[in-house]
Formats: C-alpha cells, sequence, structure tokens
C-alpha cells in the first residue's frame, strides 16, 4: 500500500516547515504549493538531502487553475493548508487579507472538490487560529462553541474559513479539520508579536537583550506538536467539518523567561516582558480534539525551551544564525 501524498501550502513557513520535516520523517510524500521559493525556514531545521525531496511548486493561493493543475497532476491524497496572511497585514490591507485568507482557502476547497469526483483529497486540514475568540473569562479554558467576538480581521477572516468548510461539507461531502492553536513558538517562528518568545530565546543565545511586547498567561504550544496535531488530523479518517483547539502548556511570561534563563544563566535579566496580555484566551481547551483523535503530542515548556535553544545554537556555532527579525 503506498504512503499518501500530501499537498502542503504556506510550506515554507514557520509550522509548514515543521509539517514537512515530519512528514519526510515519515517517507511520505510531499508537494510543497508557496508563494515564496526561498526555503530558509526549512534549511533552519532540515538538511539539503531533506529539503531536495518535495516536490516544489511556487504558486499563490489566489490562482484556483494552478492548485487545481497541481493537486490533480501529483495525485494529492491529503492536503495540509497553512497558506495565510498574518495580523499585522490583515490590518493594514483587509481587502488583501480577506482575498488571501478567505478567497484563497476556498480554492483549497474548491480544487479538493474536483479532486475528490476522480475519488482522490480525502481530508483537507486547514489552519485555523485562537484569534476567532475574543478576550476570554479569566481562570477559564475556551471551548470551540465559544468562538466569536473577534477582535482583529484575521480572526474574523479564519471564523469565516470555518463556516465555509462546513458548507463545503453540506454540499460537496468535502471532509475538513480546522485547527485552532494560540501561541506557538520554536525554531523559524520570526514574525508577529508572538514570535517574541522566540526571539527572546534566540537573543539569549546572541547575548542581546529583548524585551517580549506582550506577558500575562497564555497558551504555549511548541511547534513540533503544533505540526504534528495536523498530520494526525489529516491521517485521521474523521467524516465531517470539524474544528478543534489546540493546546499546549498555559503559563504565565515570568515562567517563560525562568525557563530561558536555566538554559543560558548568563542571560539572567536581559530578557524583559511587558506585563499586558494578549487579548485572547489565556488557556484553550482540548478536549474534543484528544476525544476524536486520541492522544495528541504534547511537549512541556521546559523541554520545547530546551530544544529551541541547542537548534539555536548549533545554528549560531555553523555561522547561521540570523539576528535580521530582532532588529524589527
Amino acid at each position: 500500500m503506498s504512503l499518501p501524498i500530501y499537498l502542503v501550502t504556506g510550506a515554507h513557513g514557520f509550522i509548514g516547515a515543521w509539517v514537512v520535516k515530519r512528514l519526510l520523517a515519515e517517507a511520505a510524500g510531499v508537494i510543497i504549493f508557496d508563494k515564496s521559493a526561498d526555503p530558509q525556514r526549512l534549511r533552519l531545521i532540515m538538511d539539503e538531502d531533506e529539503i531536495s525531496r518535495p516536490v516544489f511548486i511556487e504558486g499563490d493561493i489566489t490562482d484556483l487553475e494552478l492548485l487545481s493543475q497541481t493537486v490533480e497532476k501529483h495525485r494529492v491524497d491529503k492536503i495540509i493548508h497553512l497558506a495565510g496572511l498574518q495580523v499585522p497585514t490583515c490590518r493594514a490591507n483587509p481587502r488583501l487579507g480577506a482575498l488571501v485568507n478567505v478567497i484563497g482557502t476556498i480554492n483549497i476547497f474548491e480544487a479538493a472538490k474536483r479532486a475528490a469526483k476522480g475519488g482522490r483529497v480525502t481530508k483537507v486540514v486547514y489552519a485555523s487560529s485562537a484569534a476567532v475568540f475574543g478576550a476570554g473569562e479569566e481562570g477559564q479554558a475556551a471551548i470551540e462553541s465559544e468562538a466569536g467576538g473577534m477582535n482583529t480581521h484575521y480572526g474574523a477572516f479564519k471564523r469565516c474559513n470555518e463556516d465555509n468548510a462546513r458548507v463545503y461539507f453540506l454540499d460537496d461531502g468535502i471532509s475538513s479539520v480546522g485547527l485552532r492553536p494560540l501561541t506557538v513558538y520554536g525554531v523559524g517562528r520570526d514574525t508577529g508579536m508572538t514570535s517574541d518568545p522566540t526571539k527572546a530565546m534566540k537573543a539569549a543565545c546572541l547575548g542581546r537583550p529583548c524585551q517580549i511586547r506582550f506577558g500575562g498567561k497564555t497558551d504555549f504550544l511548541y511547534v513540533a506538536d503544533c505540526a504534528d496535531a495536523f498530520i494526525l488530523a489529516a491521517k485521521s479518517e474523521l467524516q465531517g467539518a470539524h474544528v478543534f483547539n489546540l493546546h499546549g502548556e498555559t503559563v504565565h511570561m515570568a515562567e517563560v523567561v525562568s525557563e530561558i534563563e536555566k538554559k543560558i544563566p548568563e542571560a539572567k535579566g536581559t530578557i524583559t516582558f511587558i506585563d499586558s496580555p494578549l487579548i485572547l484566551p489565556a488557556e484553550l481547551d482540548d478536549k474534543a480534539i484528544v476525544k476524536a483523535l486520541g492522544r495528541v503530542p504534547h511537549t512541556s515548556l521546559a523541554q520545547g525551551v530546551k530544544e529551541t535553544i541547542t537548534r539555536f545554537k548549533q545554528l549560531q556555532k555553523e555561522g547561521r544564525l540570523d539576528a535580521s527579525d530582532l532588529d524589527i
């Protein structure tokens, strides 16, 4: 029995790079579909032999015909859709944000629908976000049904995608899973406010001070666990349109700083944070995904920080630790 072939959109992004890494470790077939031809995030976590194995298609998810041709030509079985524009871009240009995040996601489902008629594409798994929630109740973990009250265009677009996914199942029988992570960290995280804890780890390796632009408690999820959850969902036999929270470890930013200082004692006092929490729930309840899919990978904060810093130090030793994101 042949292994499934996965199309991964946004594979040159942060989570996408880790999804590709984990799929290649299983010897799965991988088709990368990305607007950027630069695999720089892949190079942070893989060697050149690994990077050469996937088929790369340079393309934009707003191009339905190219998406459909790619799915058909490469006989794609499963789609993991991670391409999209982040909060700052959606805020600055809502029209562009909607074009990419909403129409682009509709194109993914349209390509899947066309392929499904020929018996292919058994699952679409896509990145939703904790941004579909408004501010949470203090001390209460947010459950899936509490989505709403979004405070960003980005969150509104993600919520729209969840609703469209449900309609694609009702109208066309396309099964899907949307996953909602919150603060994902690890090697390769270099954009957006919630990238700051990862940047702090890098800064500590370089002996540079760093201020994290938020504080309070938040739900930290190690990127390897996030990637594994997407793959687990893609492999599942779930029918219907499902949306699940992803939960990591809910901790105060002071604990994150403490873990960095434990791994790099000389960084003590150089990593600070603004003790202003994100306008999002501090914790996501993941009972629904555990019930549906069984055990979901979980790496402790201590181990995740250790693995991230270890890799950063190795890249530093090799002269490949890029610090340009620390100046943004």
